[in-house]
């Protein structure tokens, strides 16, 4: 049975080439038999980390099950410009159909795996893990979140179906942070019991209010300052999974982790990371 990674990536794909091929690859129709074979090789542009080899090899032989993909470097590794990741075998239509679809998913992916683990280096000697968050391209996020776990991130939840995450809306719109919470509670006992439930406090107060009503998993620290952050983490203890957001960067992360929460989650990981250069070029034999 495939499972739901592999599901998802068939109607990537699948919708990806749809969305580019159209009618028809006219460019290839008009210069190249249907039956001719060849040979691509990528090459590094850019130093950074190195994301989407397998996913490369999945859309090849995904449009031609019978290509052959050789690789060079895998997933995570450092990649030094100049550096060729693989080569690729196949009919030159499907070369040609697949090339853009690989190369914008690797220098997409790339780039997050990049940026996600200059913040994991950040957090080395500490025990504050980063997370991604839900601030991603619609219907690229099964490839920027795998880009984030290559990179060393932690994959918070995949989407609304995983977890039980009350935030300021929420909480308005249900009247308060306990009402929020008790109708959470009793959802999740009566039909999904294995959801974890989340809830963002927004001051000291609110998370007194959450500590004497209990009934959940994490405690989301939302735009509190580092000493705000260490006074809210002496009153949870260890009762609660903690998690900070808001405003954390680079620049910062290193003054959170010092207060001892678990999690920081970065929307930056994603939203603010740069492709990186790569080229997808024939092999021609003289």
């Amino acid at each position: 049975m495939p499972n739901f990674f592999d599901e998802q990536l068939q109607l990537l794909v699948q919708n990806a080439l749809k969305e580019d091929v159209g009618d028809g690859d006219h460019s290839t129709l008009a210069c190249i038999p249907p039956d001719a074979r060849g040979k691509a090789v990528l090459h590094i542009k850019q130093d950074g980390i190195l994301a989407g080899m397998e996913i490369a090899e999945k859309i090849l032989k995904m449009k031609e099950p019978g290509s052959k993909f050789t690789a060079y470097k895998r997933d995570g590794d450092v990649m030094r410009d100049g550096e060729e990741a693989f080569v690729a075998e196949a009919t030159v239509p499907t070369i040609l159909q697949c090339e853009r679809l690989i190369l914008n998913c690797m220098q997409r992916m790339s780039g997050i795996a990049t940026l996600t683990r200059q913040y994991v280096d950040k957090l080395q000697k500490y025990k504050t893990r980063v997370l991604d968050t839900r601030k991603t391209t619609p219907n690229f996020r099964l490839l920027e979140k795998d880009a984030v776990r290559i990179g060393g991130g932690i994959n918070h939840r995949f989407g609304l179906y995983d977890m039980i995450m009350l935030k300021d809306n929420h909480i308005d719109y249900a009247g308060s942070l306990e009402a929020a919470i008790e109708k959470a509670s009793a959802y999740r006992q009566a039909h999904k019991p294995q959801l974890k439930i989340e809830v963002e406090t927004r001051n000291l107060g609110e998370v007194r209010r959450v500590l004497a009503i209990g009934k959940v998993d994490r405690i989301m620290l939302d735009n509190f300052t580092p000493r705000l952050l260490a006074e809210a983490l002496s009153l949870i203890g260890d009762r609660y999974e903690t998690e900070a957001s808001g405003g954390i960067n680079l620049n910062n992360i290193e003054d959170y982790a010092r207060t001892g929460v678990d999690y920081i989650s970065v929307g930056a990981l994603i939203h603010q990371a740069r492709s990186l250069d790569m080229s997808l070029k024939a092999v021609i034999y003289k």
